[in-house]
């Protein structure tokens, strides 16, 4: 099997960095081929532009987006990370909580690697949420947190953390067709002195990713009408929100 991480912190001596290394360890140790991408380290470059695609006289950015994985004049950069989540049955988004999302570094990352052509299309023909291009591999966000379990649930203040993370899981991993794993959040970190049992949870989830149930979002063509408004019936009564749109 062959997982493919990509790591977002800056600091090289974080939780975050003694987090990656564990799980490398862990996932080479069940025999799994692992590929990171550790975006400071590599100094990825955060903002996508017309310098990705190389010569084009396409009339939009999205047209000149589509040209260039046609052409395959996108950046070198760029193709070696879709080469990657090609490769991989397994993408695992490893990243801090900051100001409520990931770090713009993984944004970027997202915004450059998941091209015209790769990530998304603008054709009503384009396979999207459930059946993208990646289709058939799974995903998992691991995010460190220093907001308290409490703070992260359906009461808390800061809001329930599937809510926080649904633009990344069903906005960008599900629409290209992975099936997204329950994240894995690790609450407290800088002040919680619990590193064994972060480090112990991130193993077992990292033990059972093959067995794991994915959230079990709906799919645009079975459970959406050509509107794309959820077909009725399909919600248990008084739901609302993003809790609509997983079964």
């Amino acid at each position: 099997m062959r997982t493919h991480l990509v790591y977002a912190h800056p600091h090289h001596g974080s939780l975050n960095a003694s987090l990656r290394d564990e799980a490398v360890q862990t996932l080479e140790g069940l025999g799994h081929t692992v590929t990171v991408s550790d975006l400071y380290a590599m100094k990825w470059k955060a903002v996508a532009d017309f310098d990705d695609y190389g010569p084009t006289e396409a009339d939009s950015f999205i047209n000149a987006s589509a040209q260039a994985w046609d052409e395959g004049t996108l950046s070198a950069d760029i193709l070696a990370e879709q080469e990657k989540l090609l490769a991989a049955d397994n993408l695992i988004l490893q990243f801090p909580l900051w100001w409520f999302s990931m770090p713009a570094i993984m944004k970027g990352w997202m915004d450059r690697v998941f091209t015209n052509g790769f990530g998304y299309g603008t054709s009503r023909d384009w396979k999207r949420y459930g059946e993208g291009r990646l289709e058939g591999k799974r995903a998992m966000i691991v995010v460190t947190t220093g907001a308290a379990d409490t703070h992260l649930s359906a009461r808390g203040i800061n809001g329930a953390i599937d809510d926080l993370l649904f633009p990344i899981q069903h906005g960008i991993l599900f629409y290209t067709g992975m099936e997204v794993l329950p994240p894995l959040a690790l609450t407290g970190a800088g002040w919680n002195p619990d590193y064994e049992g972060m480090t112990k949870r991130l193993r077992e989830r990292l033990e059972t990713l093959a067995e794991t149930a994915p959230i079990a979002y709906r799919h645009q063509s079975t459970d959406y009408d050509e509107d794309k408004l959820l077909l009725p019936g399909l919600e248990p009564e008084g739901t609302t929100g993003f809790a609509l749109h997983t079964a």
